[in-house]
């Protein structure tokens, strides 16, 4: 069967800005499995360029597939965009199959299904084993009744079947590495690169996650064979930096370990970054040595809040003495400590931010990115949002970069101004600028100074975006504006938990 897979242009500001792109791994790792099973497998990447719709639509059509798999890492803010693109597909390619996957449409599957009827099946969870079963009985013209985890259109409207099983063994799919040209693709300043990912899931239970019932639970790949792939795709395809994609890869510290000492046996001289918990970090002050050793340059560290208050709201589970700890000894073993803060949890006041700006200088991390909460309906934390007033009505802009909630206390631009005074701070004061233009360690270097760079291009795009782009002062609730709360869902892809039909948002 001739299948396409699209990766539409996102419009993120972190998608446009930078000069880097990476490869989307959703799509490749269902290509991977999709090829040997024997079709003839295609990919599109409309983030270079990035590609007009237009033309995309035609490149598309080109190919005349038989199927077209839409995906996007940032599917809230990227659901327009394949909608619009899928709608224009199915109008000039009438016989082919729109499948449809990601953590939006895995939730938004009922009312996607009822109002884009050019939507022929939605893959729910994680989709390496499903695409297959799906493709397989589109191919044969079966019933799509019969197979677990997706939503389709039937006799009586949308309906999802069974969950799908959990995949246990992460290696017995392997990634389509040769549906891309590596030459195309690049971060942390124009250094070969691809995106991976050693594990699934998150044990943990922050309310505002839009990923921790998705996978259901945590697992890890073979640490042993993921350092073998790494140095492999380092030989062969010239890569050099791996940025993991997962939300908490250093769970379990043993299996952790043997994928350091593993890689570090390859002898390969690749970068890594990621994101974490500081938790983690601080449990493994033991073998951060190990850490560095294998390439570690940078670690995300999900801050969230220095407020208690704030963290018992969203159940971060953490603590600020340990976050400060873990910013301590990465800088100590020489690995750079990236912090998200995120604005608007609650109707924060400037005394509010001004306390988060001293607190964070207390914390000393070597870079910063400041966010805006951005409640997905299926989190518990859009219960407790749903009656705030929603002036960002594009939902291409939910990407966190932008403001999509009304803070009570202050207008959308004096909160703004917040934002970007702390990053100015934070990156401006002395110590950031002796580490991105004076540190001893000239890959560290390279890295603080990469992203300052892109900082700059960013920070005033930022403003001039906010005040060119429409809002609403006086928007629909939260809840009027997306519907009814989806939080009952969350965990329906885990075996023994059906989903049922839901309303169609308002």
């Amino acid at each position: 069967m001739r299948v396409l897979l699209v990766n539409v242009p996102h419009p993120s500001i972190g998608s446009r800005i930078p000069d880097d792109h990476l490869p989307p791994l959703g799509l490749l790792s269902i290509g991977g499995p999709l090829i040997d099973d024997g079709h003839d497998v295609r990919l599109i990447d409309g983030e270079f360029g990035p590609l007009p719709l237009e033309k995309l639509v035609d490149r598309i059509v080109d190919f005349e597939p038989e199927a077209v798999l839409f995906g996007h890492s940032g599917s809230t803010s990227g659901h327009p965009i394949i909608a619009a693109v899928a709608a224009r597909v199915a109008d000039r390619l009438p016989h082919a199959a729109i499948i449809y996957g990601g953590v939006f449409p895995t939730y938004h599957w009922h009312e996607i299904l009822h109002t884009e009827p050019w939507v022929t099946a939605i893959v729910r969870g994680e989709g390496e084993e499903t695409a297959r079963q799906l493709i397989g009985a589109l191919e044969a013209g079966e019933s799509l009744a019969g197979i677990a985890g997706i939503a389709y259109r039937g006799p009586l409207g949308p309906c999802a079947t069974v969950p799908a099983p959990v995949i246990r063994d992460l290696d017995s799919y392997r990634v389509g590495w040769e549906l891309i040209d590596h030459a195309r693709y690049s971060y942390w300043g124009r250094l070969r690169a691809v995106v991976v990912q050693f594990s699934r899931g998150c044990p943990h239970l922050c309310n505002y996650c839009g990923q921790r019932g998705f996978w259901t639970r945590w697992r890890h790949r073979d640490p042993v064979l993921f350092a073998k792939e790494i140095a492999r795709l380092h030989r062969e395809h010239g890569v050099k930096v791996f940025n993991f994609a997962d939300e908490n890869p250093t769970v379990s510290k043993k299996a952790w370990k043997i994928f350091l000492e593993a890689l570090i046996s390859e002898n390969v001289d690749v970068i890594l970054v990621g994101s974490t918990r500081a938790d983690d970090i601080v449990r493994d002050a033991d073998i951060l040595h190990l850490y560095k050793k294998a390439g570690w340059q940078r670690f995300l560290l999900g801050l969230e809040t220095t407020d208690a208050k704030t963290i018992e709201l969203i159940r971060k589970g953490a603590a600020t003495s340990t976050d400060r700890e873990a910013i301590r000894l990465m800088r100590e073993h020489g690995i750079l400590s990236m912090a998200t803060w995120v604005v608007g949890f609650e109707e924060e006041t400037d005394v509010d931010l001004w306390r988060g700006l001293r607190q964070l200088l207390s914390y000393d991390p070597d870079q910063i990115q400041l966010l805006y909460v951005t409640p997905h309906r299926w989190t518990p934390f859009f219960r407790i949002a749903e009656e705030r007033r929603v002036i960002q009505t594009d939902r291409r802009r939910w990407d966190y970069k932008h403001q999509v909630l009304a803070t009570g206390t202050m207008p959308a631009w004096r909160t703004l101004l917040w934002v970007k005074f702390t990053e100015l701070v934070l990156q401006g004061r002395p110590k950031a600028l002796w580490r991105t233009y004076c540190h001893p360690d000239p890959g560290l270097r390279h890295a603080m100074r990469w992203y300052s760079q892109m900082g700059r291009r960013v920070w005033p795009y930022e403003i001039v975006n906010f005040f060119l782009r429409r809002r609403t002062k006086d928007g629909p609730t939260l809840g009027a504006f997306w519907g009814d709360p989806l939080d009952a869902e969350e965990y329906s892809m885990s075996v023994g938990r059906v989903a049922s039909p839901v309303r169609s948002a308002a």
